[in-house]
């Protein structure tokens, strides 16, 4: 969800960059989307996630920081 930070994304960039099956990524995706943590349109045929909340871009940067080891993938 880190990487939405940075702005819209879809799903293949998003698996290609994290190194994951497509499949994966689109499964934790649709878990997300269905928390109402992110939201999800069509363009050109593809599915562009996005954080629903501007506010989450503070709020994972803050656990960020709080946790230096851990991978923002």
């Amino acid at each position: 969800m880190a990487r939405l930070c940075e702005g819209p994304e879809h799903v293949t960039a998003m698996a290609e960059a994290l190194e994951q099956p497509q499949s994966i990524v689109s499964q934790q995706l649709r878990i997300l989307r269905m928390s109402g943590l992110v939201e999800a349109n069509r363009q050109a045929g593809l599915q562009v996630y996005r954080l629903a909340e501007v506010r989450l871009t503070e709020l994972l940067r803050c656990v960020q920081g709080c946790c230096p080891d851990v991978r923002p993938d």
